[in-house]
């Protein structure tokens, strides 16, 4: 069932859990289906020795897409205009990931969202914005 303009107003928020526990082999088989195999993901020695970071971590698209699957399940599939974000902290094995899009703005057949993707000690990985057509 669509989601309708007259079910919204502006503050209204929506979140979903988007992953518990991220695991590493998530991490390495979103580098095999996006091709982007840079080894900041996929390599805990180069990532822990040459880079000097404590661990792999995930990739900001994989975080993206998933923020974006929240996204359409809110609104719809097919209904997004834009979608736009900044990775904003690293998102590590083992994170949970909670994120909520918060109304904006509803104005002819659009509804405007802030989007947020929150890890397990509350702080923003990534935020950005979206646009959706409502009936």
């Amino acid at each position: 069932m669509a989601l309708k303009a007259t079910q919204l107003k502006v503050g209204d928020t929506y979140t979903e859990c988007l992953v518990e526990d991220l695991k590493r082999t998530q991490i390495v088989m979103y580098a095999g289906t996006s091709g982007d195999y840079n080894p900041l993901h996929t390599d805990e020695i180069y990532t822990k020795d040459v880079a000097k970071y404590p661990s792999v971590f995930a990739h900001g698209m994989l975080t993206m897409g998933m923020t974006g699957r929240m996204l359409t399940n809110y609104v719809g599939d097919g209904r997004l205009t834009k979608y736009g974000v900044r990775f904003t902290s690293q998102v590590w094995p083992g994170d949970t990931l909670h994120s909520t899009a918060t109304v904006d703005s509803v104005d002819k057949g659009i509804v405007n969202l802030t989007v947020e993707t929150r890890n397990q000690n509350d702080v923003v990985v990534l935020s950005g914005y979206a646009a959706a057509r409502i009936d």
